[in-house]
């Protein structure tokens, strides 16, 4: 009778350990840009494994945020961190995917991909000095479109976001009044418009918002049906957006580990870059090994079987020599 007691103890015990094994959960939050992506992955890894991931969409600078007060096991941003503040911090960073922020608009008979800008029109569009959808600036990139004499409601992100992070660093990039005006950064002071919550408060708010214009990523953009216009690149070209252009727009990018993968896409070279795109990293903190093996394995699974799920979601997954980099990266600092 003692003997079936312990056993029946020692059986408990182990489906306790095996159920909180089984549960063991890896929790990761930030960058809104790339949740679709994250939460499908997670999805079906938690479907296939014992470790569960977790991953919330609160915008890159909650990301960062969270994983400097380790709330969270790793964080997620578009605005890539530098390599002094990721030694401040004590941080580890490396990138997962490739897409590109788009602008898109609500003007009643403008299809997808008529309507054609440049950088110093969106420029002075955020800056507010073209109010008008009619304005001569605006018709001289399109004589041929129809365009009314409607104010212009001017959407962007409210949230500490790394998709603002990059649209910012665009801008500062190629128009230096925005620059001396509004800067860059995941959170700035715009001086016009309306802000919403995550790539899906912005994209919401320009489906139902008449003559607006709104910058979000392009799955976003693709999924709520909104109508995206068509950029000038670096080259002279009027290009639209899309896997061939954002993977263009990477073509010639160095994602050097020396430099923890600290990189911006924008404006870069090519006839068919799409000129404002960006990759998402991940962030992970030195002194949570345990979580940092866990998450590791998690995106090297991504890495490895993942390819074809990111591009049916509109993004472009790394080339073979970046993830082979990562790998170094990651058996360099001890993670994998």
């Amino acid at each position: 009778m003692r003997k079936f007691i312990i056993l029946m103890g020692t059986a408990a015990v182990l489906a306790f350990l095996s159920t909180a094994w089984a549960e063991e959960i890896i929790h990761g939050a930030g960058a809104s840009f790339a949740t679709p992506v994250y939460q499908t992955w997670a999805y079906d890894y938690n479907k296939a494994g014992t470790v569960k991931i977790n991953y919330q969409s609160i915008g890159s600078g909650g990301g960062i945020r969270q994983i400097i007060e380790r709330t969270v096991d790793f964080g997620a941003s578009d605005d890539p961190v530098t390599p002094e503040d990721l030694k401040r911090f004590n941080l580890l960073q490396f990138p997962t995917l490739i897409s590109g922020v788009v602008l898109a608009v609500n003007i009643g008979g403008v299809k997808e991909g008529q309507l054609k800008l440049d950088s110093k029109t969106v420029c002075k569009i955020y800056l507010g000095d073209i109010k008008f959808w009619d304005d001569t600036k605006i018709k001289g990139l399109n004589p041929f479109l129809k365009l009314p004499h409607a104010a212009i409601s001017v959407v962007y992100r409210a949230d500490g976001s790394g998709t603002t992070a990059i649209f910012t660093n665009y801008l500062a990039g190629t128009c230096a009044a925005f620059k001396a005006v509004v800067g860059e950064g995941t959170l700035v002071k715009w001086p016009v418009g309306i802000g919403g919550k995550g790539n899906e408060g912005v994209a919401n708010y320009v489906k139902r918002t008449a003559n607006s214009i709104g910058y979000v990523q392009f799955a976003y953009a693709k999924q709520n049906k909104l109508t995206y216009v068509k950029m000038k690149n670096k080259a002279g070209k009027f290009v639209e957006p899309g896997l061939g252009a954002f993977k263009a727009a990477a073509h010639s990018a160095d994602f050097d580990t020396k430099k923890d993968f600290f990189i911006w896409l924008n404006n870069t070279p090519g006839k068919s870059a799409w000129p404002i795109t960006g990759a998402t990293f991940i962030l992970l903190a030195r002194d949570q090994k345990h979580a940092n093996v866990k998450a590791v394995n998690f995106f090297d699974w991504a890495f490895r079987t993942q390819d074809a799920k990111a591009k049916e979601l509109d993004y472009v997954p790394l080339h073979k020599s970046v993830k082979d980099n990562i790998r170094a990266y990651w058996k360099a600092n001890g993670i994998y």
